[in-house]
């Protein structure tokens, strides 16, 4: 079994814009970011997941996934401790994940929200990221 432990990659100097991708592309990345995610690979997920945000170009969908990615980030920190990390970035991401479900966004954010919130207290396992019932990648796309 690898550790779970593995340094951080520098970070990147600006925000790059991505051209928007095929749905296709979409799909293929959603599937790889929830399955990195609830494997609990989580700055693995954070990658993926914000290849999707960078190929956005409305903010008030971007925010989501901002959040989303935030989730992964606070995770990331739980494991390793850093009660400032989860404290500081998974405030942030309970904040941008708020509201009712957005129908552009695939994920079930308000489940996978309140899961986030028990579990950034301790109260609970980390959340998982899955699909809403009616957005399910068919197999194949």
């Amino acid at each position: 079994m690898r550790p779970r432990y593995r340094p951080l990659p520098p970070l990147t100097a600006s925000y790059r814009p991505l051209p928007p991708m095929t749905p296709a592309e979409r799909s293929a990345i959603l599937r790889h970011a929830r399955d990195l995610f609830n494997a609990g690979d989580y700055w693995l997920a954070h990658e993926a997941l914000e290849t999707v945000w960078r190929s956005i170009i409305r903010e008030d969908e971007a925010a989501v996934w901002q959040g989303l990615i935030q989730a992964a980030a606070a995770l990331l920190h739980r494991e390793r401790g850093n009660d400032h990390g989860v404290e500081v970035v998974g405030g942030a991401a309970l904040a941008k994940l708020g509201g009712p479900q957005r129908p552009d966004v695939e994920f079930d954010t308000v489940t996978f929200r309140a899961q986030l919130a028990r579990a950034l207290t301790g109260e609970g396992d980390p959340p998982r990221l899955e699909f809403r019932a009616d957005d399910r990648p068919q197999p194949g796309s």
